[in-house]
């Protein structure tokens, strides 16, 4: 578990507009929970200024992604790059995500094989409202 939040450019391979993740709060070897912000000017941003509800998908990747940065860092590996192969069960109960505001991003480890696959169940919240959850299947490249 971390003791204080990390920048997520510190997990993630992400840089500029690509990197969605703000800072990353809490790790385990279970989880990353990671803070992600609706920034203005974004790209992302809809024509009322607001980010598309499918945005939590990435937000969900990149929380993903900076648990296995993570791992590889854990055991004195370079991260490796990894793609995200697909959802099941997206659900987003907001249409979506207002200017300014920031969320908690969770990936929760449910399948890992060393191989490259695997699994996350994800959400994103505001305080205890989950807005958006999926379960998200990747692959990492060795």
């Amino acid at each position: 578990m971390t003791e204080n939040p990390l920048p997520a450019e510190a997990l993630l391979p992400h840089r500029g507009p690509s990197l969605l993740l703000h800072r990353i709060l809490d790790l385990s070897e279970e989880h990353c929970l990671a803070s992600a912000r609706v920034e203005p000017g974004a790209w992302y941003l809809d024509d009322r200024g607001a980010a598309p509800a499918w945005l939590a998908l990435e937000w969900m990747a990149q929380a993903a992604a900076a648990f296995s940065g993570n791992r590889h860092l854990q055991a004195g590996r370079a991260p490796r790059i990894g793609f995200l192969l697909g959802t099941r069960r997206f659900e987003a109960m907001v249409p979506t995500f207002p200017l300014g505001t920031e969320f908690e991003v969770e990936a929760r480890l449910i399948f890992l094989d060393e191989a490259g696959p695997s699994a996350f169940s994800c959400q994103v919240r505001r305080g205890a409202e989950t807005l958006a959850r999926a379960t998200l299947k990747a692959v990492e490249a060795p």
